[in-house]
Protein backbone atom coordinates (compact mmCIF):
# COMPACT_ATOMS: atom_id res chain seq x y z
CA UNK A 1 0.00 0.00 0.00
CA UNK A 2 2.60 2.64 0.79
CA UNK A 3 4.50 1.76 -2.05
CA UNK A 4 1.90 2.21 -4.58
CA UNK A 5 1.22 5.36 -2.56
CA UNK A 6 5.08 6.38 -3.36
CA UNK A 7 4.79 5.74 -7.00
CA UNK A 8 2.00 7.42 -7.86
CA UNK A 9 3.64 10.58 -5.85
CA UNK A 10 6.37 10.29 -8.18
CA UNK A 11 4.37 10.33 -11.21
CA UNK A 12 2.39 13.26 -10.57
CA UNK A 13 5.55 15.29 -9.53
CA UNK A 14 7.34 14.08 -12.76
CA UNK A 15 4.55 15.21 -14.55
CA UNK A 16 4.26 18.80 -12.95
CA UNK A 17 8.35 18.96 -13.88
CA UNK A 18 7.32 18.11 -17.49
CA UNK A 19 4.43 20.73 -17.71
CA UNK A 20 7.28 23.35 -16.39
CA UNK A 21 9.45 22.87 -18.61
CA UNK A 22 7.05 22.83 -21.82
CA UNK A 23 5.42 26.55 -20.23
CA UNK A 24 8.90 28.14 -20.46
CA UNK A 25 10.01 26.80 -23.85
CA UNK A 26 6.87 27.96 -25.15
CA UNK A 27 7.31 31.55 -23.43
CA UNK A 28 10.66 31.82 -24.94
CA UNK A 29 9.98 30.70 -28.50
CA UNK A 30 10.85 33.90 -30.92
CA UNK A 31 7.82 34.92 -33.33
CA UNK A 32 7.77 33.21 -36.68
CA UNK A 33 9.81 35.58 -39.21
CA UNK A 34 7.96 35.09 -41.64
CA UNK A 35 5.06 36.83 -40.48
CA UNK A 36 3.72 40.02 -41.96
CA UNK A 37 3.96 42.79 -39.70
CA UNK A 38 0.73 45.10 -39.14
CA UNK A 39 0.27 47.44 -41.73
CA UNK A 40 -2.31 49.40 -40.58
CA UNK A 41 -3.81 52.93 -42.68
CA UNK A 42 -1.43 55.45 -42.57
CA UNK A 43 -1.83 58.38 -40.65
CA UNK A 44 -2.37 61.81 -42.31
CA UNK A 45 -0.48 64.17 -42.11
CA UNK A 46 -2.59 67.52 -43.16
CA UNK A 47 -3.84 68.69 -46.79
CA UNK A 48 -1.47 68.47 -49.72
CA UNK A 49 -0.82 72.01 -49.71
CA UNK A 50 0.78 71.19 -46.48
CA UNK A 51 2.81 68.34 -47.39
CA UNK A 52 3.69 70.46 -50.22
CA UNK A 53 5.06 73.05 -48.31
CA UNK A 54 6.77 70.75 -45.75
CA UNK A 55 8.81 68.40 -48.66
CA UNK A 56 12.24 68.91 -48.45
CA UNK A 57 14.05 70.71 -50.74
CA UNK A 58 15.77 68.96 -53.67
CA UNK A 59 19.52 69.43 -53.88
CA UNK A 60 22.54 68.66 -56.18
CA UNK A 61 24.76 66.25 -54.38
CA UNK A 62 27.89 67.91 -53.02
CA UNK A 63 30.05 67.01 -55.87
CA UNK A 64 27.97 68.16 -58.68
CA UNK A 65 28.39 71.51 -59.79
CA UNK A 66 25.58 73.39 -61.52
CA UNK A 67 25.51 73.64 -64.73
CA UNK A 68 26.97 77.35 -66.04
CA UNK A 69 25.06 79.56 -67.78
CA UNK A 70 25.64 79.92 -72.00
CA UNK A 71 28.06 82.81 -72.65
CA UNK A 72 26.22 83.21 -75.95
CA UNK A 73 23.40 84.78 -74.52
CA UNK A 74 25.31 87.39 -72.98
CA UNK A 75 26.92 87.88 -75.61
CA UNK A 76 23.82 88.37 -78.23
CA UNK A 77 22.40 91.07 -75.25
CA UNK A 78 25.85 93.17 -75.33
CA UNK A 79 26.60 93.18 -79.09
CA UNK A 80 26.00 96.29 -80.21
CA UNK A 81 23.72 96.42 -83.43
CA UNK A 82 24.77 96.67 -86.71
CA UNK A 83 25.47 99.98 -88.17
CA UNK A 84 22.81 101.69 -91.18
CA UNK A 85 23.31 104.21 -93.37
CA UNK A 86 23.17 107.72 -91.99
CA UNK A 87 21.65 108.99 -95.10
CA UNK A 88 18.27 109.68 -95.89
CA UNK A 89 16.95 111.25 -99.17
CA UNK A 90 13.29 112.89 -98.98
CA UNK A 91 11.42 113.88 -101.82
CA UNK A 92 7.80 115.25 -103.09
CA UNK A 93 7.09 114.24 -106.34
CA UNK A 94 3.47 114.75 -107.86
CA UNK A 95 4.43 113.84 -111.75
CA UNK A 96 7.17 111.48 -110.75
CA UNK A 97 10.12 113.81 -112.10
CA UNK A 98 11.50 114.20 -108.91
CA UNK A 99 11.05 110.82 -108.21
CA UNK A 100 13.46 109.45 -110.54
CA UNK A 101 16.16 111.88 -109.55
CA UNK A 102 15.68 110.86 -105.85
CA UNK A 103 16.24 107.64 -106.26
CA UNK A 104 19.10 107.68 -108.69
CA UNK A 105 20.71 110.25 -105.68
CA UNK A 106 19.88 107.34 -103.36
CA UNK A 107 21.84 104.90 -104.99
CA UNK A 108 24.47 106.54 -105.37
CA UNK A 109 24.67 107.50 -101.89
CA UNK A 110 23.46 104.04 -100.13
CA UNK A 111 20.59 106.06 -98.09
CA UNK A 112 16.90 105.37 -97.28
CA UNK A 113 14.28 107.20 -98.83
CA UNK A 114 11.61 109.04 -97.96
CA UNK A 115 8.75 109.95 -100.18
CA UNK A 116 6.08 113.05 -98.57
CA UNK A 117 2.79 112.76 -99.73
CA UNK A 118 0.10 114.88 -100.06
CA UNK A 119 -3.38 113.85 -97.47
CA UNK A 120 -5.14 115.22 -100.61
CA UNK A 121 -3.68 113.44 -103.71
CA UNK A 122 -3.14 116.63 -106.33
CA UNK A 123 -5.16 115.83 -109.59
CA UNK A 124 -4.05 117.07 -113.52
CA UNK A 125 -6.20 120.12 -112.91
CA UNK A 126 -4.59 121.26 -109.66
CA UNK A 127 -1.23 121.24 -111.39
CA UNK A 128 -2.87 123.38 -114.15
CA UNK A 129 -0.41 126.83 -113.99
CA UNK A 130 -2.90 127.77 -116.96
CA UNK A 131 -5.61 128.27 -114.84
CA UNK A 132 -5.57 131.07 -112.03
CA UNK A 133 -7.74 129.38 -109.79
CA UNK A 134 -5.95 125.50 -109.60
CA UNK A 135 -5.39 124.76 -106.18
CA UNK A 136 -1.56 124.70 -106.95
CA UNK A 137 -1.57 128.10 -108.13
CA UNK A 138 -3.81 129.35 -105.01
CA UNK A 139 -1.58 127.43 -102.84
CA UNK A 140 1.86 128.97 -103.84
CA UNK A 141 0.22 132.49 -104.13
CA UNK A 142 -0.39 132.24 -100.46
CA UNK A 143 2.89 131.81 -98.50
CA UNK A 144 1.02 131.01 -95.15
CA UNK A 145 -0.69 127.56 -96.59
CA UNK A 146 0.23 124.17 -95.12
CA UNK A 147 -1.13 121.39 -97.13
CA UNK A 148 -1.25 118.26 -95.26
CA UNK A 149 0.75 115.32 -95.32
CA UNK A 150 -0.84 112.12 -95.54
CA UNK A 151 2.70 109.89 -95.35
CA UNK A 152 3.41 108.05 -91.99
CA UNK A 153 6.55 110.31 -90.13
CA UNK A 154 9.90 109.58 -90.28
CA UNK A 155 12.34 109.03 -87.87
CA UNK A 156 15.27 111.12 -88.17
CA UNK A 157 17.38 109.37 -85.63
CA UNK A 158 20.68 108.37 -86.78
CA UNK A 159 20.73 110.92 -89.67
CA UNK A 160 23.34 113.37 -90.26
CA UNK A 161 22.78 114.13 -93.87
CA UNK A 162 19.37 114.73 -95.59
CA UNK A 163 19.09 115.17 -99.58
CA UNK A 164 15.47 117.09 -99.52
CA UNK A 165 14.29 117.24 -103.23
CA UNK A 166 10.79 118.85 -104.70
CA UNK A 167 9.60 120.43 -107.87
CA UNK A 168 9.18 123.86 -108.52
CA UNK A 169 5.76 125.45 -108.56
CA UNK A 170 6.12 129.35 -109.73
CA UNK A 171 9.17 129.54 -109.03
CA UNK A 172 9.49 128.07 -105.66
CA UNK A 173 9.22 125.34 -103.22
CA UNK A 174 6.09 123.51 -103.63
CA UNK A 175 4.02 124.50 -99.52
CA UNK A 176 3.93 121.00 -98.49
CA UNK A 177 8.00 121.25 -98.16
CA UNK A 178 7.04 123.80 -95.63
CA UNK A 179 4.66 121.70 -93.50
CA UNK A 180 7.56 119.04 -93.64
CA UNK A 181 10.46 120.98 -92.77
CA UNK A 182 8.44 122.86 -90.29
CA UNK A 183 7.50 119.45 -88.22
CA UNK A 184 11.08 117.92 -87.67
CA UNK A 185 14.05 118.97 -86.11
CA UNK A 186 17.01 119.01 -87.81
CA UNK A 187 19.70 119.56 -85.33
CA UNK A 188 23.03 118.23 -85.87
CA UNK A 189 22.15 117.37 -89.74
CA UNK A 190 23.23 118.74 -92.72
CA UNK A 191 20.27 119.72 -95.46
CA UNK A 192 21.30 119.43 -98.92
CA UNK A 193 18.31 120.89 -101.20
CA UNK A 194 17.55 119.78 -105.10
CA UNK A 195 15.13 120.53 -107.03
CA UNK A 196 13.36 119.29 -110.84
CA UNK A 197 12.63 121.66 -113.30
CA UNK A 198 12.49 122.54 -116.84
CA UNK A 199 14.72 125.51 -116.45
CA UNK A 200 13.95 127.45 -113.72
CA UNK A 201 16.18 127.55 -110.76
CA UNK A 202 15.75 126.87 -106.84
CA UNK A 203 15.46 130.61 -106.85
CA UNK A 204 14.64 131.39 -102.85
CA UNK A 205 13.63 127.62 -101.93
CA UNK A 206 16.49 126.84 -100.13
CA UNK A 207 16.44 130.29 -98.14
CA UNK A 208 12.51 129.63 -97.69
CA UNK A 209 13.26 126.19 -96.27
CA UNK A 210 16.02 127.04 -93.87
CA UNK A 211 13.82 129.62 -92.87
CA UNK A 212 10.84 127.60 -91.79
CA UNK A 213 12.75 124.77 -90.66
CA UNK A 214 15.15 127.10 -88.03
CA UNK A 215 17.07 124.34 -87.44
CA UNK A 216 20.19 121.93 -89.16
CA UNK A 217 23.06 123.46 -91.59
CA UNK A 218 21.61 124.23 -95.08
CA UNK A 219 24.10 123.73 -98.12
CA UNK A 220 23.29 125.47 -101.55
CA UNK A 221 20.98 123.27 -103.49
CA UNK A 222 20.80 122.54 -107.32
CA UNK A 223 18.72 121.88 -110.02
CA UNK A 224 18.61 119.11 -112.26
CA UNK A 225 16.07 118.14 -115.28
CA UNK A 226 14.03 115.82 -115.83
CA UNK A 227 16.46 112.84 -117.67
CA UNK A 228 19.70 113.98 -114.92
CA UNK A 229 22.07 111.40 -115.44
CA UNK A 230 23.47 109.30 -112.73
CA UNK A 231 27.18 110.75 -113.84
CA UNK A 232 26.25 114.23 -113.61
CA UNK A 233 24.44 113.48 -110.18
CA UNK A 234 27.56 111.52 -108.85
CA UNK A 235 29.39 114.73 -109.97
CA UNK A 236 27.68 117.09 -107.89
CA UNK A 237 27.61 114.93 -104.74
CA UNK A 238 30.86 114.28 -104.49
CA UNK A 239 31.52 118.24 -105.07
CA UNK A 240 29.79 118.53 -101.68
CA UNK A 241 32.59 116.71 -99.99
Amino acid sequence: MKKHLFLTCLMLLTLVLLLSLTACGAKNTPADSSAAPDQGEPVSTGSPEAETRNAPETTLPADTEAAPESPASEEAETEPPAAGTDTLVVYFSATGTTKAVAEKIAALTDADLYEIQAAQPYTAEDLDWHDSSSRTTREQNDPDVRPEIGSEAVSLAGYSTIYIGFPIWWGEEPRILDTFVEAYNFDGITMIPFCTSSSSGLGRSGQNLEENAGSGTWLEGKRFGAGASEDELRDWIEGLR
